[in-house]
This record gives C-alpha cells, sequence and structure tokens, in this order.
C-alpha cells in the first residue's frame, strides 16, 4: 500500500484499524450487514453492524514456497521478462537455459508464468492483473507451440 494512503486512511476519524484481527464471518440478507472478527491477541470474537469492507490483498507475495524455484527480488515478488537479467542471481542459481530471451510474463523457469500482483514490478490492481492474465494465456500458446 502506498504511502500516502497509509497515511490518509491513519489520518481519518472515520475510519477505525482493528490491528492483529481476521475476519471470520461476513452476514447479511441481500447486503453485507454484519462482519464478525477475531482478535488474534486476545482470542476475542465479536460482531459489528458493518455495511461495507475494503479488503487489501497483494501487500505479501506469500511465495515462500516458491524459493528455490523461481527468480524472486529481495522482497519475495517474482522476477519475470526483462526483469530476469545477468545481474539477477537466480535461486537456484542457473543461467537462462532457452536460446529466446524470456517472454514478458515469463519466469526465470522456462514456459512458466506469474501474473497480477505476485509479479514484481506490477501494478498492483485487479484490472492490469486481468490483462497480465489474458496475455499471459496467448504466451503460454505461443511457449506451447515451440519445439522442445
Amino acid at each position: 500500500m502506498s504511502r500516502y494512503l497509509i497515511q490518509r486512511i491513519t489520518e481519518n476519524p472515520d475510519i477505525e484499524l482493528h490491528y492483529k484481527t481476521e475476519i471470520v464471518n461476513l452476514d447479511g440478507d441481500t447486503r453485507l450487514e454484519c462482519v464478525t472478527w477475531i482478535d488474534r491477541a486476545t482470542g476475542e470474537t465479536s460482531s459489528h453492524e458493518i455495511p461495507h469492507v475494503f479488503i487489501m490483498t497483494g501487500a505479501s507475495p506469500r511465495t515462500e514456497w516458491l524459493h528455490g524455484c523461481v527468480a524472486m527480488d529481495n522482497k519475495g515478488f517474482i522476477l519475470t521478462g526483462r526483469d530476469l537479467d545477468s545481474s539477477v542471481e537466480f535461486a537456484p542459481a542457473r543461467a537462462w537455459p532457452l536460446a529466446r530471451p524470456p517472454q514478458m510474463l515469463e519466469t526465470s523457469l522456462p514456459r512458466v508464468f506469474a501474473v497480477g500482483d505476485v509479479r514484481s514490478g506490477s501494478v498492483k490492481r485487479v484490472a492490469s492483473a486481468v490483462g497480465e492474465g489474458a496475455i499471459a494465456v496467448h504466451l503460454v500458446h505461443r511457449a506451447l507451440a515451440e519445439p522442445h
């Protein structure tokens, strides 16, 4: 999340922040009426009449399971395309194995693509992730048509 947005949220008296909480239930008939969360620090569960919820995803890439499979930046976001240059140490360290350069959304593992918030340098917007997904489908077809 950008610094200016964090500042606007924390300084807004109409926004109440709940740290170390997890939403465990959303309830309502035709619209959201009630949100239930658990305070992970105390274990207390509480329900509140709230008509809106804003969900922020993608701030943390959650790519620990890929460590050693594809090249990532120092924050764990996956490097793709042009970001895969000789200055990046692949994990595991190895040179790009194909004669062609990596395609735009291709990871350091040939024919494996990454799109959306998990990708280093992504815009962090849903519309961009959807667009990248559509492009990736085309790139996958192109990669599958390559001779092996």
